[in-house]
This record gives structure tokens, sequence and C-alpha cells, in this order.
């Protein structure tokens, strides 16, 4: 899986690119193909803010992550980036209940 890491205002450092990669891979649990990865990392006045566009199968995944940290704001990036998967991947699970309330008989009440 090729990378792409873009950076505004900042530096990566090997140590930020490692990060990166470390938890990018913890989205392989889901199983599904990441095509063309693309991760933003910028520097504001106060915050840092870490932008993701991943595309995949079931469609595209965005999120954006601010922090004061930058290591931090990679961990809310791909945790939001996890919870978008688990919404896709379960999608089909998620109807709602085959009988509706109107169609339930009513109870005579004695």
């Amino acid at each position: 899986m090729v990378l792409n890491i873009t950076s505004k205002q900042m530096e990566i450092t090997p140590a930020i690119r490692q990060h990166v990669e470390d938890r990018l891979s913890k989205l392989e649990k889901w199983q599904t193909h990441l095509i063309n990865p693309h991760i933003v990392l910028s520097k504001e006045p106060k915050e840092f803010v870490a932008d993701a566009n991943i595309n995949t199968p079931n469609g595209p995944l965005v999120a954006t992550a601010k922090h004061e940290d930058m290591y931090t704001a990679i961990n809310e990036l791909i945790n939001k980036l996890e919870r978008q998967l688990n919404k896709v991947q379960h999608k089909g699970e998620a109807r709602r209940a085959t009988a509706s309330v109107k169609d339930l008989s009513p109870i005579d009440e004695e």
C-alpha cells in the first residue's frame, strides 16, 4: 500500500511518518482494501490539523482532527476513520425491524 503524507507549514520527521503508518495499519483489521490513502498534516497557530482522504471499495472515508499535540491529532483521526469503516462494514446488519408497530394487533384493555 502506497501512503501519501503531505505537510503544510511543517516538516514530516521519520517519527511522525512511522506513527502514521503504525496507526493506519490498525485499519487493516477491517479487511478492506484501502485505495490511495492520503494524509495531510498541517500546523495552525495554536493547533495541529490532520486530514485524511481514503478511498475504499465501499466508498470514500474522509476525516479531520485537530489537537494541540500532533500525535494526539493523528490518533483521533484514525479513530474517526475506524468508526466510519465500522459503520460501512455493518450497515447491512443495522436494518430496522421487519414488523412495524402499526402492523401489530391492538391489545384489548379490560
